[in-house]
């Protein structure tokens, strides 16, 4: 692409994505489209000559957008929403035209080397110890694999990455610890790397759904009798269907008494102890020995950057370190090659987009957008607890709400549970807010998420407004 021609359709796209987060909010959040819609509005063979770039760019508002669930705005509420602020979307563009694969020091330092500094500076803002290194991945789904895939490595005796652990008689069957409420990427983990599904104890949790310590002890015991061997338990701060918090602390306690790999997911909640005031939901995680943290869930960085961190970067290193001669260089013995630490040869500048959110916003302006959100929860929460029909189904520790639809009088569970669910349905079918749901202790449960850069109250209100009238209707 002669240069003349990039300038004018780049400037020509970064004006369509300034008009876009400006005016995204007058757009439906859900698109109105089928499935199928989509593919059969492209064609079936590519192209075989050329196509003008014009037509390229104006094919993004014919068949793209029409299929698009806008992330980016403020009334998305489902899941843990996602913010691409500005700053990000900026490096993102860098990191593509710059095209550099951070493989080893040598085939790009600076790659390297700002993901060292950039990352001791995230380590800084979460509080957590010096002695903690970290590497960026693209999801918790493969930080957490590789935290696993440490604890695996870290049985000494086993010596499982020579030998495997098929079809040997002196490897005992392992198990892994999670909660009930564990994220479904750890169970993936485990089937990935060969323990088996099995190999997953999934323990109970209390009222306010945090992992019972107790019945941790009691399984670890109970499993050291049959002959099965514990290496690991993985704690969550911030669960995925209500954000509870397991006791790290007494967790920890049992880990070292057990000599166990704790592993801590705070993919999501994490991000929340860059707030002074909120620094205590890390208790405990400066001794876990793999944690995972997603600058893109709530720190307003374009997907995909996940921050996993080890007090044991040598076990993660002997777990993957594999150098062929082409990688060879000579400054392997001075430098760090990122490649040795996980799975991906390959490494894209993503450390790019958080050098620049950082910057941009400072550590002050993160907190404050956060600490704000977590007041409209809260706020939000409040709302639910002064309407007699609705009621709040889990503690409020960020800026996730759980909640459901209970009219008076309406007692059976089956019943609430099926007018739940019709209510989100009928509120997502309007394409104006998109929530997301889950089930706690039966009960259907509505979630909304608050976490995008730009919702306000104002945005909050109106969904609240809007979920109340919905719920009138039904009753009508």
């Amino acid at each position: 692409m002669p240069s003349s021609e990039f300038r004018k359709f780049g400037h020509q796209l970064v004006d369509w994505v300034a008009e876009y987060l400006d005016h995204v909010e007058e757009r439906p959040v859900l698109p109105a489209v089928q499935p199928g819609d989509i593919r059969r509005s492209l064609p079936a063979s590519p192209p075989r000559n050329a196509e003008p770039m014009g037509q390229i760019i104006a094919d993004i508002d014919r068949i793209i957008m029409p299929g698009i669930t806008h992330w980016n705005h403020p009334r998305f509420h489902a899941y843990f929403n996602s913010t691409a602020s500005g700053p990000g979307i900026l490096a993102e563009l860098l990191s593509a035209a710059l095209n550099v694969n951070g493989m080893v020091w040598e085939s790009s330092p600076a790659v390297t080397e700002l993901e060292e500094v950039v990352l001791n500076w995230l380590r800084q803002m979460l509080g957590l110890p010096q002695e903690f290194w970290g590497m960026i991945l693209d999801t918790a789904s493969t930080s957490t694999l590789h935290g696993i895939a440490a604890a695996r490595e870290a049985m000494e005796d086993l010596n499982i990455r020579e030998e495997g652990m098929a079809g040997r008689r002196e490897v005992p069957n392992l198990r892994i610890y999670i909660s009930e409420f564990a994220h479904s990427s750890v169970e993936k983990a485990v089937i990935t790397l060969g323990f088996g599904v099995n190999a997953i104890r999934k323990i109970p949790v209390d009222d306010r759904f945090c992992m019972r310590t107790a019945d941790l002890e009691a399984a670890i015991a109970e499993d050291r009798k049959k002959g099965i061997r514990p290496f690991c338990v993985v704690a969550t701060v911030g669960t995925t269907s209500c954000t509870s918090i397991d006791p790290v602390p007494v967790i920890a306690d049992i880990c070292e008494c057990e000599n166990l790999w704790l592993h801590v997911d705070a993919a999501y909640g994490g991000s929340a102890a860059i707030i002074p005031e909120m620094r205590h939901i890390l208790d405990g995680c400066n001794r876990a020995d793999s944690f995972v943290v997603n600058p893109h869930k709530w720190m307003f960085v374009p997907v995909d950057v996940s921050v996993l961190y080890t007090r044991k970067p040598d076990i993660l290193r002997r777990a993957f370190s594999l150098v062929p001669e082409y990688l060879r260089t000579s400054h392997d013995n001075a430098v760090r090659n990122l490649m040795d630490y996980g799975v991906p040869l390959g490494r894209r500048f993503r450390a790019l987009k958080l050098w620049f959110v950082l910057r941009y916003f400072g550590w002050n302006g993160l907190a404050d957008r956060l600490r704000e959100h977590i007041r409209l929860a809260k706020l939000f929460a409040g709302w639910i607890d002064a309407q007699p029909s609705f009621e709040l189904l889990a503690p409020v520790h960020f800026g996730t709400v759980c909640f459901r639809a209970h009219p008076s009088g309406m007692n059976d569970e089956q019943t609430l549970n099926t007018l739940n669910e019709h209510l989100l349905h009928v509120l997502n079918g309007s394409r104006e807010i998109f929530l997301s749901h889950t089930k706690l202790n039966g009960r259907y449960t509505i979630r909304i998420a608050i976490g995008h850069i730009k919702t306000q109250e104002t945005h909050l209100r109106y969904t609240w407004e809007f979920i109340q009238r919905e719920l009138k209707n039904l009753q009508a």
